[in-house]
């Protein structure tokens, strides 16, 4: 065997193990992506079971400091984490306003 054909097996054997970490890395972000959906689902149910209890007291459905202080904690959140800040705050705002349509939908 020359050391031309142990480079190749070597180089071949390398390329394969990338491609299994690749694997598991995808297989991982599919996990967390899992997650995630899921969490938003909690989410979710919780702002529902919010918008009955607004609904029950006759409070407005847009509160601007509970607003604030979410988009607060989701920035500190964000920095504890070191992901940017505005892409999670962006995240946080669509939440939020899709939780307001479905709040005024369910009035």
């Amino acid at each position: 065997m020359s050391d031309a054909d142990t480079d190749d097996e070597a180089q071949d054997e390398e390329i394969a193990v990338e491609e299994m970490d690749l694997d598991a890395l995808r297989r991982e972000i599919q996990d967390i992506d899992r997650e995630i959906v899921e969490l938003i689902a909690q989410r979710t149910y919780v702002a529902e079971s919010i918008a009955a209890v607004k609904r029950d007291e006759g409070r407005p459905t847009t509160d601007e400091d509970q607003e604030q202080a979410v988009m607060d904690r989701a920035g500190e959140n964000a920095e504890r984490f070191d992901v940017d800040s505005n892409l999670v705050k962006a995240v946080f705002r669509l939440l939020i306003e899709l939780n307001k349509v479905e709040q005024r939908e369910s009035r």
